[in-house]
Parts: structure tokens; sequence; C-alpha cells
């Protein structure tokens, strides 16, 4: 199994016009930067809640939660998962910017369940290395979403963990489906 990817001579899928897809980006944010408007906003989430979900793009985290700009603090890794970094994250959330509700959300279709902890092991032997980091990657996206709740309800870092929801994000239908802990 080969880890990386390598440049092709035709644009990714979806690419559109001339320029790297990251030249179209800076082009976007020129234009979005003309009509931008300080919001005087402060750095604290208005709804006092911490997001964190999969970075799958074809979850639109915002819109699926009726979120506007300053709401909330969004997490988000592969497959959602509550990983140190995760819990870096939240503790500054909670402990410097206020937050106290804490929603996780996983997916249906996720990569992650396509994947074992093997892909550190081929990766090591790609480049000579092994990663620092496991992949996290698991099978029943429920039993992950628990998981994840236990790990935020246990860590002695966080000030708040009794407001800890877990959901299943469905890419088909666009509806959370709620697990409950154990």
């Amino acid at each position: 199994m080969t880890t990386s990817t390598h440049p092709s001579a035709e644009p990714p899928p979806g690419a559109r016009g001339g320029g790297t897809v990251t030249d179209r980006l800076i082009d976007a944010n020129g234009r979005y930067a003309e009509k931008f408007k300080d919001p005087g906003m402060d750095a604290r989430p208005v709804l006092r809640v911490a997001v964190v979900a999969c970075m799958d793009a074809r979850i639109d985290l915002h819109a699926a939660l009726g979120l506007e700009l300053g709401d909330c603090h969004t997490i988000r890794n592969a497959g959602g998962v509550v990983t140190d970094d995760v819990i870096r994250s939240l503790t500054i959330s909670q402990r410097a910017l206020g937050t106290t509700s804490i929603v996780l959300i996983h997916h249906t279709g996720c990569g992650m369940q396509t994947i074992t902890e093997g892909f550190r092991h081929d990766l090591e032997l790609e480049v000579g290395q092994r990663p620092p980091w496991a992949v996290e990657a698991f099978q029943d996206v429920e039993q992950d979403v628990r998981q994840s709740i236990r790990r935020v309800r246990t860590s002695p870092f966080l000030l708040h963990s009794d407001d800890v929801r877990g959901f299943v994000f469905d890419v088909t239908t666009g509806r959370l489906t709620e697990v409950t802990a154990d």
C-alpha cells in the first residue's frame, strides 16, 4: 500500500480555472477581504460550545447545526476522534475562552472505517520513520462516539464534562442521530 500521493499532470477533480488550488483559494480570499467588515467579536464563542467533528469535506458543520460566525469553537480531525490534541484544544477552549458544552460529531461512511492501524506500519516502511500518532481507526461509528464521550468525561484537564453529547451525522440525509454514553 502506498500512503503518499504524487502530483499528476491533471488538476484534481473539481478544480476550476488555471493555477493551483491554493492560488484559487488566495484569489477567493482577496474577493472576500474586499467586502469584509470586522465583526467586532471576541474570541469567546457566543454559545459557549465547542464542536468536535470529522474533517470530511461533505459536512458543512455550521449549516448543519444552524451556527453563525462566532457561535462556537470548531475542532476537526480525521474521524472526529478525541485525541490528546483535541483534549488540548478543548482545555484551552474551556479554561481560557469560557466554553461549557461539548458536541461530538462522527458520521456515516467515514474513511476511518476503511483503514486500520496497519496504516502506521505501512507509512513507517515507506518513509523509514514510525509516526508518533495513532491512526485511531474504528469499525463501529457509534462505539467510537461513546469512546470519545468517555475520553472527554474522564479528562482531568476539562472543567466542564457534564454537558457532553455525541452524534452521528448521516451524510446522505443531513440528519444527526444522538448516541448515548454507556
